[in-house]
């Protein structure tokens, strides 16, 4: 099993079935066609994944059923944080009894005042509530969605309190002196981005790789990121088409819906809001990737 997320990974819509519960099958065949394309892994429960609405529960049993539908473990990373320290525990040990490593975790991220203390007194409470040198955690660093950054000196720290178990770091920031910054602070970290116009240049600085959204609906142009080609003002308009509406992820499953000819793409779980414009999206995207990828 590889110690830590690199290369190519996807952070996965969430299908969802017209109760609102989890369309595990649809998702399982989502992870595979990406595969099909490319991509390395697929993280479940992410930002992208509307993560923060599923609780523990909902995110083992889909677990299990993307396993069941042939998912290999070691392709599967799950997005584990939530404001209490304890369901981080649960999921995380859940997840590592199911075969899964990859766990990324949030910061608690109700109270937007607390000290750089602890925000890595919440990180070490989790890594030594779950007791398992199996576990590979990824600090996630989004705080334009959760609220609490996550400091260079905390992550520095909590890799050498705990070592590999803390094995990489997200940074979703899109600023990417940030990314820098975590690179120069902690070197040893498997460190990706999710803003994609920042894959190439982070991949020639020492970075791991992608974790991003985009690819659930331009795989092609995020690989071509990845691979170093000259598609970076293609994917930058790609981004700007969905950055400029009301959700970003949203409107990807809107794009999904267009792209697979299935409405049920399109549900969401409140408080996000259905769009129903993914064709006109899907019409522009087209035009950004139809051109070949050299």
């Amino acid at each position: 099993m590889t110690e830590a997320i690199r290369g190519f990974w996807v952070a996965s819509a969430t299908p969802l079935a017209a109760d609102g519960s989890v369309d595990a099958a649809k998702l399982a065949a989502h992870a595979k066609q990406l595969f099909g394309k490319g991509v390395d892994g697929v993280v479940l429960f992410g930002t992208t994944g509307e993560g923060t609405s599923f609780n523990v529960t909902e995110r083992v049993a889909t677990i299990e059923a993307v396993l069941k539908a042939g998912v290999a473990p070691e392709r599967i990373g799950i997005g584990g944080g939530f404001p209490a320290i304890t369901d981080s525990i649960a999921l995380s040990r859940a997840a590592l009894g199911l075969g899964l490593r990859h766990v990324l975790v949030l910061p608690p991220y109700f109270d937007r005042s607390v000290a750089p203390e602890g925000i890595e007194d919440a990180f070490a409470a989790i890594i030594d509530g779950v007791a398992d040198d199996r576990l590979r955690a990824y600090l996630y660093h989004i705080p334009q969605m959760s609220g609490v950054a996550i400091p260079t000196a905390v992550a520095a720290s909590l890799r050498k309190r705990y070592g590999k178990v803390i094995a990489g770091l997200k940074d979703s920031s899109g600023d990417f002196k940030q990314f820098q910054a975590f690179r120069a602070a902690a070197p040893e970290l498997a460190i990706t981005v999710g803003n994609e116009a920042d894959i190439t240049r982070a991949i020639a600085a020492g970075g791991a790789g992608t974790i991003c959204g985009m690819a659930n609906v331009v795989p092609e142009l995020v690989k071509g990121m990845v691979e170093g080609k000259d598609v970076e003002a293609r994917m930058q308009a790609a981004i700007e088409i969905v950055l400029k509406t009301p959700s970003f992820t949203a409107t990807l499953k809107a794009i999904l819906a267009a792209q697979t000819g299935d409405a049920a793409w399109q549900r969401v779980r409140p408080p996000l809001r259905a769009s129903s414009d993914g064709s006109a999206f899907k019409r522009k995207l087209d035009e950004l990737t139809a051109p070949a990828i050299a």
